[in-house]
This record gives structure tokens, C-alpha cells and sequence, in this order.
């Protein structure tokens, strides 16, 4: 479906550019390119006229939150026709700018873009291509409502209990989805994803390889970011990786602290899409609690969290080791980590930790009498090896 709009706006945006015999391109009101076009002609702009400002655009696929409020500036929200933007090298726009406003009934959907030349397009030129811009106006509403529609599907699936509920939103979700049901997918979790406002969440369009995006609530009071991600085959997860990155950066710019992405195991078909849910925001979890796992963490290779994680909050501080994880502690429990992670091997853990392997040694003993545990016993060692580990959960 993606796909279609994209050559449907393609055509539009080749269009505009053949009738004011100028380049044009179009972005929606987030200012994310959709499609530019590249007119030829003998009297075509000259390539090293272009400003930093569209070079990035047409790059990146974006532009930065300083140039969409500088242009902004100049009325293009509220115009429902052309807008003449002058030339300001101070701000990156070494050329001025022709801005189209795409509407569609009465909301600005987008903006098409040219860059001013002379003597200019003439107003029946200007006239025809916002004619143009109606269409596409229509194009952008047609999308974003499909896209709302498979937001919606997909936010009942991650939500439902398990049970007949979730195989009703599961056989809902495979009917708006069609023929792409079948086709090998994942799920991506960014966590903590900064707004649950729908209209805050990126287009799928601008996600590599997403085929559906939603919020899911995460924890008591936040919220995470579901990512639908189709794949070429279960076997190759790189695309939701890159998907994973890409909105990683957009929640770090929207927030301050941490975020982590986890990406569930590929699954062809939509039966086990709650299963992969689960992994994918244990991944994230995991990430979260142990950077070196992040940014981007699939589940596969987050070894003990893929178990922690799913133990209920209830069991996050054992008993035994209360004590030894109060704040006055933390020394201790972080030894005690060390020593585990590095298989009980003394002198690996002490150059880790910068001491004397006989400090290590004291503080080993100290970690045996908060804990009454036997470190010369393995059972002992699991249990407390684990609950350190879910005490970062």
C-alpha cells in the first residue's frame, strides 16, 4: 500500500515540476520528505545553486525542528496559496522558495516546494499546479487514514489478553493487512517513547520497512512504540534494526534520558504476534537495564534476560539479597556481579574492578554474610547471579 501512495506522489510531484519547468519536492506538514522531483531541461537550475537547507532535505529525508520553524514563520500553515520565501544565506537558503500549501478540506496536509527562479512561474502556472496540489492533498488524506486504521488493528492486538481476544484482533489485523499477513515480520519496541498522541508518531513512511506503527503503554505511566517491520526472510533481522535505530534518534530528540530499542524473533505470518511482542519489549527492558546489551537489543542475544524478563514484578528482589542491594551496599553488589559474570575467576574480576584480588576476597566474604549464600556452592551462586541481574529489571 506504501508503495502505491509512493508512485502515486511521484507522478504528482513530476507533474508540478513539468508545469513551472522547475525541480520541486514535496514534504508533509512535519516537514519529512515524501518525493522531489528531478526536471530536465536546458534551462534547468544550475545543481551548485542548491541550498544546504534542501540538500539535507532530500538526503536525509528530513529537516531539522530550527528550519521547519523558520519557514513556518513566514505564514505557510495558514496560506492556501503561494507563499514567496526569500533568499536568507544567514539561514542555509541560499535561493528563495516557492511554497505550494497541500490541503484538503481546509487541513494543511503538506508543502510542495520550489526554488524561485527568474522571471518565475506566471500565476496561470501557479494556478494549475495548485489544482495539482488538491490531488495530492487527497492522496495525503486517503493514507493517513489507511495508516490510522492499521495503527488502530495493531494497537488492539499488542493489548488484547491472550485468549479469543487477541484471535479476534489478530483475524482483524490480517484482514486490513491483506496479502502482507503472510509475509515474514517482526516487531520492534522503542521504550520509553516520549507522547502516546497518535499524531505525534512518526509516519510509516518514514520508517524503513515498517508496516504499521502504534503506541502500547509501557509500565505504570509511560509508553512504548510498537513497529511492525516486514521482512525479506525469519533469517535476516537487519531491517528492523535499522528501523530501530532510526526512531531511536527521534525519541532521544523529543526526550531527555534513556531509551533502548528490542526486536522480537522473525515470524512468518501474524499467529504468533503477541509472543513476538513479548520478546521485543523484553529486549528493550534488557537494554535498558544493561547498556552494553543497547542500544538495540534482540532478543535472541540477551542470554539470562530472555528469562528474567519474563518472571512477574513480585519476583525482582529475592529475599536473600535485600540487604545486600540497599544503597549502602552497592559496592558489594556490584563485586559480587563481577566476580559471577566473570565465571568466579579472582583474578579477572579483581583487574576489572581495579582492586587486590585479596580486597576482592574481604568483600566476597562481606557479600556470604548479607546474604547467608555459599559461594563455593553453585546453586547459591545461580540464585544470587540471577537476582542481581533482575534487580536491574
Amino acid at each position: 500500500m506504501a508503495a502505491e501512495f509512493k508512485a502515486d506522489y511521484q507522478e504528482l510531484v513530476d507533474e508540478i515540476s513539468e508545469l513551472l519547468g522547475a525541480p520541486a519536492t514535496l514534504e508533509n506538514r512535519d516537514f519529512e520528505l515524501i518525493a522531489f522531483g528531478a526536471y530536465d531541461s536546458e534551462g534547468d537550475l544550475d545543481p551548485s545553486a542548491l541550498d544546504p537547507v534542501r540538500t539535507r532535505s532530500i538526503l536525509t529525508r528530513r529537516s531539522t525542528a530550527a528550519v521547519r520553524a523558520w519557514f513556518e514563520g513566514f505564514g505557510i500553515t495558514r496560506a492556501t496559496g503561494p507563499v514567496r520565501i526569500p533568499r536568507t544565506p544567514e539561514a542555509g537558503v541560499n535561493r528563495g522558495r516557492i511554497c505550494l500549501p497541500v490541503r484538503h478540506r481546509g487541513v494543511v496536509l503538506g508543502y510542495v516546494w520550489l526554488l524561485d527562479y527568474d522571471p518565475g512561474p506566471t500565476d496561470a502556472q501557479l494556478t494549475a499546479a495548485m489544482q495539482v496540489t488538491g490531488r495530492i492533498g487527497a492522496l495525503l488524506a486517503d493514507e493517513a487514514q489507511a495508516g490510522a486504521g492499521l495503527s488502530r488493528e495493531l494497537r488492539a492486538v499488542l493489548t488484547a489478553e491472550s485468549g479469543w481476544q487477541r484471535d479476534m484482533a489478530v483475524a482483524e489485523f490480517r484482514t486490513a493487512l491483506g496479502p502482507r499477513a503472510d509475509a515474514p515480520h517482526t516487531l520492534v519496541c522503542v521504550a520509553p517513547w516520549p507522547s502516546a498522541d497518535p499524531d505525534e508518531a512518526p509516519s510509516v513512511r518514514t520508517v524503513p520497512h515498517a508496516t504499521a506503527l502504534c503506541t502500547v503503554p509501557w509500565g505504570t505511566t509511560g509508553q512504548s512504540l510498537a513497529i511492525l517491520v516486514r521482512l525479506r526472510s525469519t533469517d535476516v533481522a537487519v531491517p528492523a534494526s535499522t528501523a530501530a535505530s532510526r526512531l531511536l534518534k527521534e525519541a532521544e530528540g523529543k526526550r531527555s534520558g534513556a531509551a533502548a530499542a528490542g526486536v522480537g524473533e522473525p515470524r512468518s505470518g501474524l499467529a504468533e504476534l503477541g509472543t513476538v511482542w513479548q520478546e521485543a519489549s523484553a529486549a528493550a527492558r534488557a537494554a535498558l537495564a544493561e547498556p552494553r546489551l543497547g542500544p538495540v537489543a534482540e532478543w535472541r542475544r540477551i542470554g539470562p534476560y530472555r528469562l528474567l524478563t519474563a518472571l512477574p514484578p513480585e519476583a525482582a528482589r529475592d529475599p536473600a539479597v535485600a540487604l545486600l542491594l540497599s544503597p549502602a551496599h552497592q559496592e558489594l553488589a556490584r563485586t559480587a556481579e563481577v566476580y559471577l559474570d566473570r565465571a568466579g575467576q579472582a583474578g579477572r574480576a579483581a583487574a576489572e574492578l581495579g582492586i587486590h584480588r585479596q580486597t576482592l576476597y574481604y568483600r566476597l566474604s562481606r557479600v556470604e554474610q548479607l546474604t547467608d549464600l555459599d559461594l563455593d556452592d553453585g546453586e547459591d551462586r545461580l540464585l544470587l547471579h540471577m537476582a542481581l541481574k533482575r534487580a536491574r529489571l
